[in-house]
């Protein structure tokens, strides 16, 4: 039991140190004007948006919050158990 805790805690910590990075990767959204005036080509961009950079990291960042989601359930489960 001990070393499934010590490998859940390994991809644990992974996971959390990528998803700071794809989050800290990704451009803020516009506010203002600016924003309102580009507004108007994401609606006309968006059928491609999966194809670019931002698009991926929008991707992974999904994929990266649930797996910590999991990982974190499936952690407190175990140690939960071992108590």
């Amino acid at each position: 039991m001990r070393p499934f805790m010590i490998i859940l805690s390994i991809l644990l910590f992974i996971d959390c140190l990528m998803l700071i990075g794809v989050v800290l990767m990704q451009q803020g959204k516009a506010s203002g004007l600016s924003g309102a005036i580009t507004g108007m080509t994401d609606t006309y961009f968006g059928k491609n948006k999966a194809r670019t950079l931002e698009g991926r990291l929008d991707r992974w960042t999904k994929i990266l919050g649930a797996a910590f989601l999991v990982l974190s359930f499936v952690l407190y489960v175990v140690v939960s158990k071992m108590a």
